[in-house]
């Protein structure tokens, strides 16, 4: 609280998703959410679990649409108001996990208190993607716009010589510096046709999407910084049990 004694910015009709949520004393969670106007932010849900807050704990899970409000300074606000503003997404097994990986992503990544606007409608697509089984295309439409977002937009006009890039040729991904052409015989690296793809968000043939995989999962491994990421590992899990 400031020295006036007054309790800190309050922001009302906030459209948002809870992105994880954890128990703090007896009734009340400490959140993660991703909103429209100010990207990620921790909130703090008193009484979420009891008491005349209870019935918000229903609302305060992961995927579902809500209109909040919050007030407060710092790090950690106090959400004062939550609302469902739709259905939330019927997701489930690879589905359910492709969702939790992106959310895990948004935390780990985003800092707090910066607007998204575009990541969020991207989220919010995502969201409405996987709920009828479109996985693969779709989460690496937002791996990109989630590097683009903190700062590392992909090059993909031009190659690492400035030439453009061709479908039919093989390039090999230098991180920053973009993509280095391969010699004709070379037949390691990505396509051409799936970094165009990726550019002009047009889904390539589905061979095209594993190599689109690595190099974003790759990409995002060096944003974060050695911090290894639990859906990774329960996504490996799930993909030996089913052989």
């Amino acid at each position: 609280m400031s020295r006036s004694g007054s309790p800190g910015p309050r922001v009302e009709g906030e459209p948002a998703y809870v992105l994880h949520a954890r128990p703090f004393r007896e009734t009340s969670q400490l959140l993660e959410v991703f909103s429209a106007g100010h990207g990620r932010m921790g909130l703090l849900a008193r009484g979420a679990k009891g008491g005349k807050g209870g019935g918000r704990a229903a609302l305060l899970q992961p995927f579902t649409p809500l209109i909040v409000a919050w007030q407060g300074r710092g790090e950690l606000p106090q959400l004062l108001e939550v609302e469902p503003a739709g259905l939330a997404p019927r997701l489930q097994g690879d589905a359910l996990m492709a969702g939790f990986y992106a959310n895990e992503l948004l935390v780990q990544l985003l800092n707090r208190g910066e607007a998204q606007s575009a990541l969020f409608a991207r989220y919010a697509l995502l969201l409405s993607q996987l709920a009828v089984g479109d996985l693969a295309w779709p989460l690496r439409c937002f791996e990109r716009d989630l590097l683009t977002a903190i700062g590392f937009e992909l090059s993909l006009d031009a190659d690492h010589a400035g030439q453009p890039i061709e479908p039919a040729a093989r390039y090999r991904w230098l991180g920053e510096a973009g993509a280095l052409r391969l010699g004709i015989a070379e037949q390691a690296g990505i396509e051409g046709a799936a970094l165009l793809a990726l550019r002009s968000e047009q889904a390539p043939a589905e061979a095209l999407l594993p190599p689109l995989r690595r190099l974003l999962r790759e990409e995002l491994k060096r944003h974060l910084h050695g911090r290894s990421l639990r859906s990774w590992g329960l996504l490996a899990e799930f993909e030996q049990l089913r052989g």
